[in-house]
């Protein structure tokens, strides 16, 4: 097998496991952001959940960020850590797996407008 055909089907196989769907809807957009995503970067992002997922599981991201107005994202993503902490929010860091240019570009024009230091 040619290496590309061997990545081709690694691709494919990693696309039929099982994945967790990340979406949840909030009655305002300032609601969602403290509460759902408290952090994120041109990698990934910070999930807050009582109930993280375990590490390595796989999730089909689907959140929302203020641009020039509510802009959606969407894209893979696995877990790489989960925090259950009394002195930090519960959740969990996603690195971002698959993310098409238009999602990438949504997130860098969000992170160019952020003021430094903020989550």
């Amino acid at each position: 097998m040619a290496p590309d055909e061997k990545n081709d089907a690694t691709q494919e196989d990693a696309r039929r496991s099982p994945r967790t769907l990340i979406n949840q809807e909030f009655e305002s957009i300032e609601s969602f952001v403290q509460t759902f995503v408290s952090d994120i970067s041109r990698d990934g992002v910070f999930v807050r959940s009582d109930t993280p997922l375990s590490v390595g599981t796989i999730v089909n991201l689907r959140f929302s960020v203020i641009v020039d107005g509510i802009e959606n994202i969407e894209g893979v993503g696995e877990v790489i850590r989960t925090v259950v902490a009394p002195e930090s929010p519960t959740g969990m860091a996603i690195q971002f797996k698959e993310l098409d240019d238009r999602n990438r570009a949504i997130i860098d024009r969000y992170l160019a407008r952020r003021p430094r230091g903020s989550g």
